[in-house]
C-alpha cells in the first residue's frame, strides 16, 4: 500500500475515510493516461475531435485555395500561349499587308508574294511543332491520314493500299495532330 499523503492544509496526516478518498484519487490520478493521448479504439470526443475537426476544415481550404491557384496559373499559361502563337504570325499578316499594298503590280510578283508568304506560314506552323503531311504515294497509315475517296488502280500507277492524292495536308506527327490528311487510296480493280 502507499502511504497517505500529508494534508496539505493543516500539515497533518488524513484520517479515517478522508484517507482513504484521497488514496483513491492520489492511484487514479497516477495510473491515468495524460489527458492528450487517447486509447487506441476510444471514441474521441471534447478536444480531441475539435481538433481533428479543425484540421479537416483547414485541408479543405488549403485544397480550396489550391484549385483556385491552379485556374489562375492555367490561364495565364493559356494567354501566353495565345500571345506566342499570335507573335509568330505577325510577321505574316505584315506581309500579307505589303502584298494587298502591291495588288496592281506584276501578277508574277504576286504570285511569287504569295509563295513566299505560304513558306513563311509553313515555317511557323512547323516551328510550333506541327510539321506537314502531303506526300502522295506512301502507304496509307490511318493514324496519319484520313481516307475521302478510293480509286480504282491497274497497279501501274499506284500500288493498292497506297495514297494517290493528298486533297487536304495534315499538320502534325502521329500521335499528336491537329488534323490527319484528307487522302485519295487506290484499290485493285474488282475481278
Amino acid at each position: 500500500m502507499t502511504d497517505p499523503a500529508p494534508n496539505t492544509t493543516s500539515g497533518q496526516q488524513p484520517s479515517g475515510a478522508a484517507a482513504d478518498a484521497e488514496t483513491r484519487a492520489a492511484a487514479e490520478q497516477a495510473t491515468a493516461p495524460p489527458e492528450d493521448a487517447s486509447p487506441a479504439g476510444a471514441t474521441m470526443e471534447g478536444p480531441d475531435a475539435a481538433e481533428l475537426e479543425d484540421r479537416w476544415r483547414r485541408a479543405l481550404a488549403d485544397l480550396d485555395n489550391l484549385r483556385k491557384r491552379y485556374a489562375r496559373e492555367l490561364g495565364r499559361e493559356r494567354s501566353a500561349e495565345r500571345e506566342m502563337v499570335t507573335t509568330a504570325f505577325l510577321p505574316v499578316l505584315d506581309n500579307l499587308d505589303r502584298a494587298l499594298e502591291h495588288a496592281d503590280a506584276d501578277p508574277r510578283s504576286i504570285i511569287e508574294g504569295v509563295r513566299s508568304l505560304r513558306e513563311q506560314a509553313l515555317a511557323v506552323v512547323s516551328g510550333l511543332g506541327f510539321r506537314r503531311e502531303d506526300e502522295a504515294g506512301v502507304p496509307f497509315d490511318p493514324t496519319r491520314h484520313e481516307v475521302v475517296g478510293v480509286v480504282q488502280t491497274d497497279g501501274s500507277e499506284a500500288a493498292p493500299g497506297s495514297v494517290v492524292a493528298v486533297v487536304r495536308p495534315g499538320y502534325g506527327a502521329p500521335g499528336h495532330q491537329l488534323r490527319p490528311a484528307a487522302v485519295t487510296v487506290a484499290q485493285r480493280p474488282e475481278s
